[in-house]
């Protein structure tokens, strides 16, 4: 921060943070702010599509996932990421994403850096690690995408 203003980054951020507030899975409460040219053109959170009961109301939908190193982890399938949510909602508004930055709660999984290197995102700022990223790593270097994550602490889950 220079001069008690935040720098554009912290900014955006911080409204991240305030978009993942409206998740509706608590394992995951994560947000997901676009922007171009430092105006917000989308954002979204974690939730089910439009329409669908969500882990608020009806509980999770855990699914055992098996990492590479043999870690058997839960994962909840019954929302969609913050950054998927946020991409829908420029394509359903017909908004391009065409050399945005997004800003989102943690790295992106794997199924999400290919939508984001799909729509031409140029930056993606994460706050913090996430435990299965290296893909996404990977992904964003061979794409030229700027990844910035500002605290190296890896995102835990809450248990459900």
């Amino acid at each position: 921060m220079t001069g008690g203003r935040p720098s554009w980054d912290d900014y955006f951020l911080s409204l991240m943070e305030e978009v993942a507030k409206r998740a509706t899975c608590n394992r995951g409460k994560s947000g997901c702010v676009i922007v171009k040219d430092r105006r917000i053109i989308a954002t979204g959170y974690v939730g089910s599509p439009p329409g669908f009961p969500h882990c608020d109301e009806v509980g999770h939908l855990l699914k055992q996932v098996l990492d590479e190193d043999g870690t058997a982890r839960q994962h909840c399938v019954r929302t969609i990421h913050a950054e998927q949510n946020a991409i829908c909602q420029a394509a359903r508004c017909g908004t391009a994403l065409e050399g945005a930055e997004l800003y989102c709660t943690m790295e992106p999984c794997r199924t999400c850096a290919l939508l984001i290197v799909s729509v031409g995102i140029e930056r993606v700022v994460a706050r913090r690690q996430y435990h299965a990223a290296q893909e996404t790593r990977q992904l964003f270097a061979e794409a030229g995408i700027e990844l910035v994550v500002q605290d190296p602490v890896v995102e835990a889950y809450p248990e459900a």
